[in-house]
């Protein structure tokens, strides 16, 4: 009965080839958006480099523009910029689904050219068989993945985070970095100007004879003023956890 798939090799392994394509392709992206939702769920610790980035473009837009006014509308952004390689998420869903067509399609050639060359309905009948089979075996497998479920699930684990979570903790290190840069400026100040005060000292007249005796130079301390680069450094570190 499958004697037919030996003599129409060529159009066999294109149909299977596509049919295995598309199911690999659909599941791969339901795991790698499983993954994200897994790391969403900590974003503070997370070590997916996809988030951090989102984590690092969401606070410097949101220190360029002091906020973002649409915080769905960045998740949006960020969501449809995900690639694996040079092809984002979204191609890679079209083409699970392009794959499965082209898949139907070497049926139908294989079909064709077993009718021309005068085979019988129970000699084609495989062709169909796996045809169908493939289609309701891509909708079941597209069905449990439902990747547009979770990217749904994803979007509204992300909007909480940088809008819940994120949002007031660049609020507060803005304000602790103006008061590291005051104060660093202010003990470099005072250190300098203590150093350069007490070059000398005059003591008090012993036994008549006043002498009045200059002091070795005082070593002064290393300044403990603290860079603005630092201070960056610190903050995007602060950040990126």
């Amino acid at each position: 009965m499958f004697e037919i798939f030996h003599e129409e090799w060529i159009v066999t392994i294109f149909m299977l080839s596509f049919f295995g394509i598309s199911i690999f392709l659909r599941v791969l992206l339901g795991l790698l958006y499983r993954s994200m939702i897994k790391a969403a769920d900590n974003m503070s610790s997370t070590r997916n480099k996809l988030l951090k980035q989102c984590k690092l473009k969401f606070a410097n837009c949101y220190q360029l523009n002091n906020g973002v006014a649409n915080i769905p509308v960045f998740v949006d952004k960020f969501l449809n910029r995900l690639a694996l390689g040079p092809f984002s998420f979204e191609t890679l869903y079209h083409l699970s689904g392009q794959t499965m067509l082209l898949s139907v399609v070497s049926c139908g050639v294989g079909i064709c050219r077993s009718i021309l060359n005068g085979k019988m309905l129970g000699e084609i009948l495989p062709f169909y068989i796996v045809s169908f089979a493939g289609l309701y075996l891509y909708f079941s497998v597209s069905t449990v993945v439902d990747i547009k479920g979770k990217r749904r699930i994803l979007k509204v684990n992300l909007v909480d985070y940088l809008e819940n979570h994120l949002s007031a903790r660049i609020d507060v290190t803005e304000s602790d970095m103006e008061m590291l840069y005051g104060a660093g400026r202010m003990i470099g100040r005072d250190r300098r100007q203590g150093i350069g005060s007490r070059r000398t000292v005059e003591l008090m007249p012993i036994g008549g004879n006043i002498t009045n005796i200059t002091a070795a130079p005082v070593v002064p301390e290393p300044d403990t003023k603290i860079s603005e680069e630092e201070l960056e450094a610190l903050l995007r570190e602060f950040l990126a956890t």
